[in-house]
């Protein structure tokens, strides 16, 4: 499957270098700035196209030395990245929008239309690999999220181009350079939201683990259910730790495997830490005992 991801997200890459070139050639001589911003936002999904690649290679990487859960994470990092660059570029946009609005330069309205039309066409392209991949990994969520924001930007851009063509208002250019950079702040919040929760090590989106602790603790022989964690590795693996307490006379080792089958059923919590005691344990007593004189 992770071989099958690189090869989409690689011939995604093609698609986009290609027309990227192509879309800034024709930009300049057009003198569009939508046009332009698309090429940047295009570049921007290159960049993160790039970043996924390399991520994945990373995450696939066995765990090695003080980095006991390999580099899953290098993903998430690449999705802080793409939100980053997202935002960053949508404010460079957008003032060079409003600069645009007060005194709109010369655009050949037909240039604008064929090229974003084309432009249509490469990222629906993409759009179609990149959604054959695996979305449960948050790097091509990411991915996919540039490429989508991208297609919708394309089309706001030939409607901007027809305009143009049709009645010769020029600021319909920056108009659509402004919702170029209205979708890029959707898109870049949406990644930073997401990565951040898996940072600072929150539960999942769509687990509640008071709801987990109870159908935890409604398993047959547990008497209470304390110290529940559960947080992200990465974005397609979920982790869960808890320490449990036992009926006196039941079997730890059958209610522990009771309740990793509930996990991994229910809820697809397959990384599991249970420490299952009995409640009439007692508490372990360590100390020193005293030489005899």
């Amino acid at each position: 499957m992770a071989g099958g991801d690189h090869r989409l997200l690689g011939g995604a890459l093609a698609l986009i270098l290609a027309f990227m070139v192509g879309e800034v050639t024709v930009g300049l001589v057009a003198g569009s700035l939508a046009l332009l911003s698309d090429a940047a936002h295009m570049l921007t999904d290159a960049a993160a196209l790039i970043l996924a690649l390399v991520a994945m290679r990373l995450a696939a990487r066995p765990p090695h030395g003080g980095y006991t859960y390999g580099l899953r994470r290098a993903e998430i990092l690449s999705a802080q990245a793409n939100g980053l660059a997202l935002l960053i570029l949508s404010v460079v946009l957008a003032v060079e929008a409003v600069r645009h609005l007060i005194a709109p330069p010369r655009v050949a309205g037909g240039l604008v239309l064929v090229t974003a039309l084309v432009g249509v066409l490469v990222n629906l392209g993409a759009t179609v690999l990149i959604g054959r991949a695996n979305r449960n990994n948050l790097n091509i969520r990411g991915a996919f999220a540039h490429i989508v924001t991208d297609l919708y930007a394309f089309l706001a851009t030939a409607a901007a181009g027809l305009v143009i063509v049709l009645t010769g208002y020029r600021r319909a250019d920056a108009i659509a350079t402004l919702v170029v950079a209205a979708l890029m702040v959707r898109a870049g919040v949406g990644l930073l939201r997401a990565s951040g929760r898996i940072l600072l090590e929150a539960a999942p989106a769509g687990i509640d683990p008071e709801q987990v602790g109870a159908a935890l603790a409604g398993v047959p022989g547990v008497k209470e259910v304390h110290d529940l964690h559960v947080w992200q590795i990465g974005s397609d693996s979920t982790a869960l730790s808890a320490h449990v307490l036992v009926n006196r006379g039941g079997d730890c080792h059958d209610t522990r495997r009771a309740l990793e089958r509930l996990l991994r059923d229910a809820y697809g919590i397959e990384h599991t830490t249970l420490q299952v005691d009995h409640a009439d344990g007692g508490v372990l007593q360590i100390g020193l005992r005293r030489p005899p004189h």
